[in-house]
């Protein structure tokens, strides 16, 4: 990853308006850590075991629906079946969330750090004239938890959408993504970029109509933190990715990026894609 970032002013008529972001992998959290390992001590609270990669899978979705993927995961269905005698039902997809809640309320201020090129980059937006959105997949109730940590830290997005609190529903819809259009009074969804480092989350960009730039080695796609990304060989670090990337251009990005760090190098792409295609 390289956090140097250029300077270089936009054109006057990039007309692009908005920028939203997803939270954990994305502007907070380097590797979506904080979400993973609670799923793994939620299930485990049933006797349920599930590995650090598969409670990954369905990363993106809201809290609630992440649940219920996984327990429609033909391994875990067969282990729930297994363990009482039947198959799961919404009534265990509630008292999963209900153990899930009050162990990521907990956890997730230990995962407000920044990642690494956030703030300036933030700042790099606001000074080109660039509103900025944000949604997650965190219900209300984390996000009450996460967001003055992370304001205290220099992220403070114009808006924030969670990912409970929408009747119409989650990712991959294009709901929370639109929710942020109509607050920021943005009039093009074209000229919105979504970044994510979830497929589901990029999913959401394309259904809004929006650019999609999605993150490989902050994100969950690879879901190491910075040290064990560095301790890696630059082979081994290379092939996660471009595994990652691959997944993210399968959802539907547009461009794929190591971190928020590289994405103004990302927006002046656009620009110039967008430009081509006036």
């Amino acid at each position: 990853m390289n956090p140097t970032m250029t300077h270089t002013a936009l054109p006057i008529a990039h007309r692009l308006q908005a920028v939203i972001f997803d939270w954990a992998g994305t502007l907070v959290d380097f590797g979506s850590l904080a979400p993973t390992q609670i799923f793994v001590e939620a299930f485990a609270s049933f006797g349920i075991r599930i590995s650090l990669a598969q409670a990954r899978g369905p990363m993106g979705l809201s809290k609630r629906d992440h649940i219920r993927a996984l327990l429609e995961e033909p391994a875990i269905r067969a282990q729930w079946q297994e363990r009482f005698g039947r198959p799961s039902a919404d009534s265990d997809v509630d008292a999963l969330y209900e153990r899930f809640m009050p162990m990521q309320i907990e956890k997730v201020g230990a995962y407000s750090q920044p990642i690494p090129g956030a703030i300036e980059t933030l700042a790099w937006l606001r000074a080109r004239g660039l509103k900025i959105g944000s949604c997650s997949g965190y219900p209300r109730q984390v996000l009450d938890v996460l967001l003055p940590l992370a304001a205290q830290a220099g992220i403070v997005p114009d808006h924030v959408v969670a990912g409970d609190e929408l009747a119409a529903g989650g990712r991959p819809g294009p709901y929370m993504a639109l929710a942020n259009v109509l607050a920021l009074q943005v009039s093009d969804v074209r000229a919105c970029i979504k970044v994510d480092d979830t497929c589901p989350g990029i999913e959401e960009g394309r259904n809004a109509g929006m650019w999609c730039v999605g993150l490989t080695l902050s994100g969950n796609e690879v879901g190491l933190t910075e040290a064990a990304l560095r301790e890696l060989p630059a082979d081994e670090r290379e092939e996660l990715r471009q595994a990652a990337e691959m997944r993210l251009r399968a959802a539907g990005a547009h461009l794929v990026i190591d971190s928020i760090a590289d994405l103004p190098r990302a927006i002046h792409e656009i620009v110039r894609l967008r430009s081509n295609a006036a």
